[in-house]
């Protein structure tokens, strides 16, 4: 598979967070059940919680009212307070793909802007490792998608008391 010049491969996003850059890392990691829409579903069944297990070789995972599970994310570099990473590993057909040569990355980096501010920039990146279908996913920057996720996000950090 090929991809030409013109072909946007990655996604970038960005938010401000008015927050110590150690808060932002801590409500994006421990909240992000809070930050992932339950819609936002690959289960026969409505989800009950989302967890992001804060480690390196952890996973992010969807629990379904019945107890079923979807893992849909690996935790490839855990950074506290400046850096997570993760795997995405859903295809393009919205199932889960097995092969993590077909998977692209999710890149969360945490920027002090000022000892109470801080800059959020996420890339997904790779989306062309997909496959067939990859270009459906640059839809993603977009809407529903990680805009979407950061906006959540915010909201997470202004729910919280920063203890930095």
């Amino acid at each position: 598979m090929s991809t030409t010049s013109q072909e946007k491969t990655s996604l970038n996003t960005e938010i401000t967070v008015d927050v110590p850059v150690g808060h932002a890392f801590r409500v994006f990691t421990e909240r992000f059940d809070d930050i992932k829409p339950k819609d936002h579903n690959l289960l026969a069944v409505p989800i009950e919680r989302t967890v992001l297990e804060p480690r390196v070789g952890g996973t992010i995972y969807d629990v379904g009212i019945d107890g079923s599970v979807c893992t849909w994310a690996r935790v490839l570099a855990f950074e506290p307070p400046h850096r997570l990473l993760i795997s995405w590993d859903i295809s393009p057909r919205w199932t889960i793909e097995p092969d993590p040569t077909h998977t692209s990355e999710v890149e969360i980096r945490f920027v002090p802007e000022t000892p109470e501010r801080t800059r959020v920039m996420l890339e997904h990146r790779h989306l062309d490792r997909h496959g067939d279908g990859w270009q459906g996913f640059t839809t993603l920057d977009t809407g529903n998608g990680w805009p979407l996720y950061l906006e959540r996000f915010r909201a997470a950090t202004e729910a919280t008391t920063a203890h930095d």
